[in-house]
């Protein structure tokens, strides 16, 4: 470059710079902080790009999105749309899971520049003999640039349009095929890029879209009162895959220590043969890369694992970085913990909760560099064992540098494993652990449970730029959560939470046995923990318990699994229900999803009331489907296969919960 235009423009000092590129491309969505990070999409799916792209002045301009597999040289690209207000939108389709580029590339369109001028003058009545000219001169450059089949045809249409006869020559320049043609061999000389390549991370299917189950292995001893084994939570597969599930959650499977170890509801003190809490990792029989022995073998879990993916389970391996006292690392490296003055190792507190059973791994040790390729080598070890989904317990109390490192690494060689962050935590924190990598997050939605606050909640997560990089797994409760609706509200409140975070998300989850079983005793008044948690405790489960809801669970899943709509979080929209005319009913919640390919739609209808019927007029959004206010439609309720013909853009709708305390309609407008 020129060394005056590199003083006088200083913008374009680092890069080649030429003035003949005009086109300006800004604002491109996704863009996380600048393109320090990637967004997020799955296997399949369409990904959708937009920006400002303009010109100087009226000239047409043509854009294009393009993409490629990070490292290869080829790009591929797809035309973007104008949306208007000189906003455009292009797409692809994600391929196999790993790391792709994308960036965007604008030129000045000359030949539809002079298309649009000559179809202005000819309405005119203007003479159009110099711009036939000039257009025919455009053609031939398109022929140029064509060494095979098409410029033949471009040579020919160039000489139909100098035809002396003026009427053919119009008809030849303004022929659609002629766009085609020009479209394919443009002059793309001059045309500008993008000054940044972007990144996306593409994931496996269930990174999108998923169910969880969650159990502790050791409560499911084949005779009452033994301690469960892998074995023993083979046989519970079928009923797990039979309800819809396809992830199979579990607690940590390691080595239990035994100094300080915690009692039955969390005690102080365990009394002799409790098995502890098994986020207390770590004893003299090993610690995260070795079993609880009582669980069984490494070939028995690797068994389970494969017997569970023949169901199609995937198996989730918690990953709790932090050790018993007697974990092996305490006398291998105590350089990785924090020493008291006394000589005792820093126990974990949050004030006045004192966890001494647990050790808080120091991130900012001198040793760094080996305890980060340590910790790595633990998610390496068990996806050696066939687990590629990892729940993570409390990430946002370890370094966000280690997590951006250790899931890029193990990513590049392992693309297809997906991350759920375990983070209860401030909402910047959640937004940056998955920035630097996490699939997935636990949410707020346990705490939103009023009309007013899941909507707005759900706004936020679909919207920019959250959407872009944040997946919410949706759960009702956890060992460590039973939430005061679920105490006080009955089984009607557990299948209510149950829609909603079904048909909020596409992923979900929940502590299985005790949600199944609507499980609602708190250790205390004001409590959100169980009574007699599992966590501390081997729990004997009857399953056929008058009053479980695996029915409605099963049905549920079923409904998710045949309706794409639902597999996905991010096309949503609230509609209004009102109990009055004019005013918005405050129990009574719907939303309607679609389909990518919009050949899909469910409209969900929940009553937030567990206590009693509420009923309004519901007002479907038929704009959306380019349909009339007065259209007539045809809704299914897949909860009770009942069909109702509706009429117009509003309707009455009614919810029993004694019944069913919501519906889910399939929304038949052809």
């Amino acid at each position: 470059m020129n060394n005056a235009f590199r003083r006088a423009v200083p913008h374009y000092s680092a890069q080649a710079f030429d003035g003949r590129q005009r086109v300006v491309i800004e604002n491109v969505s996704p863009e996380l902080d600048g393109g320090k990070y990637p967004a997020k999409a799955v296997e399949g799916e369409r990904v959708v790009v937009e920006a400002d792209i303009f010109v100087d002045g009226a000239d047409a301009i043509m854009a294009a999105l393009c993409f490629r597999l990070a490292g290869s040289e080829e790009w591929y690209s797809s035309p973007m749309e104008p949306q208007g207000n000189d906003r455009w939108k292009g797409s692809f389709i994600a391929g196999a899971p790993g790391r792709y580029e994308y960036t965007i590339e604008g030129r000045v369109d000359h030949f539809q520049t002079w298309k649009k001028g000559l179809e202005k003058k000819i309405a005119a009545g203007q003479d159009v003999s110099l711009d036939l000219q000039i257009g025919a001169l455009l053609v031939d450059g398109g022929a140029e640039r064509d060494c095979a089949a098409d410029a033949a045809m471009l040579n020919f249409i160039a000489s139909c349009i100098r035809s002396e006869d003026k009427e053919e020559a119009a008809t030849a320049a303004l022929d659609a095929e002629l766009d085609l043609l020009m479209e394919r061999h443009a002059d793309k000389a001059n045309a500008s890029r993008y000054d940044k390549v972007l990144v996306l991370t593409v994931e496996q299917k269930k990174a999108g879209y998923s169910a969880w189950y969650e159990l502790f292995p050791r409560s499911w001893g084949a005779e009452p009162g033994t301690h469960g084994t892998f074995n023993d939570c083979r046989r519970q597969l079928p009923m797990i895959a039979g309800m819809g599930f396809d992830v199979l959650y579990l607690p940590p499977v390691h080595p239990i220590g035994t100094t300080k170890r915690k009692g039955k509801n969390n005690a102080l003190v365990a009394a002799p043969g409790e098995p502890g809490s098994c986020w207390a990792i770590g004893n003299s029989d090993g610690g995260h890369k070795a079993l609880h022995p009582e669980l069984g073998t490494m070939e028995d879990f690797t068994l389970f694992v494969s017997e569970a993916e023949r169901f199609g389970i995937s198996v989730a391996l918690d990953i709790a970085f932090q050790c018993s006292p007697d974990h092996p690392y305490v006398q291998e490296h105590p350089q990785w913990f924090t020493w008291r003055p006394d000589g005792t190792v820093q126990f974990a507190e949050n004030p006045p909760k004192r966890y001494e059973d647990i050790l808080p791994i120091n991130f900012e040790s001198a040793d760094w560099q080996n305890l980060w390729i340590e910790l790595k080598s633990i998610f390496l070890f068990w996806i050696g064992k066939g687990v590629k989904i990892f729940r993570v317990d409390n990430p946002h109390t370890k370094a966000f540098p280690f997590w951006e490192w250790a899931i890029a690494s193990i990513r590049e060689e392992y693309p297809d494993t997906v991350f759920l962050a375990e983070a209860f935590t401030r909402p910047k924190l959640m937004a940056r652990l998955a920035k630097v990598g996490y699939s997935q997050s636990y949410s707020y939605f346990t705490w939103r449970n009023n009309k007013h606050d899941l909507q707005e909640y759900v706004t936020e997560l679909t919207s920019a730029p959250l959407k872009h990089f944040m997946r919410a797994n949706f759960w009702p409760n956890t060992p460590d959560i039973l939430h005061e609706e679920l105490q006080q509200g009955g089984r009607e409140k557990f299948i209510i939470r149950l829609v909603l975070a079904s048909t909020l998300s596409s992923n979900y989850g929940m502590y299985g046995p005790a949600y199944e079983l609507c499980e609602n005793v708190p250790v205390g008044e004001g409590k959100e923990e169980y009574l007699d948690s599992e966590k501390y405790e081997i729990k004997e489960w009857d399953l056929d318990r008058p009053g479980n809801i695996r029915a409605e669970i099963t049905r549920i899943n079923r409904i998710r699994k045949e309706n794409p709509a639902l597999q996905q979080t991010s096309d949503i929209t609230f509609v209004r229900v009102e109990d009055s005319p004019g005013h918005e009913h405050d129990q009574l919640m719907a939303y309607v999803k679609r389909s990518v390919d919009g050949s899909n739609i469910i409209l969900t209808v929940v009553n937030l009331d567990q206590s009693g019927t509420q009923s309004g007029w519901l007002r479907f959004p038929l704009e959306l489907f380019g349909l009339s206010h007065q259209y007539t439609f045809t809704v299914e309720d897949l909860l009770s296969d009942s069909r109702y013909q509706w009429v117009g853009e509003w309707n009455f709708v009614e919810v029993n919960p004694r019944q069913m305390p919501a519906h889910i309609f399939r929304v038949m407008l052809a």
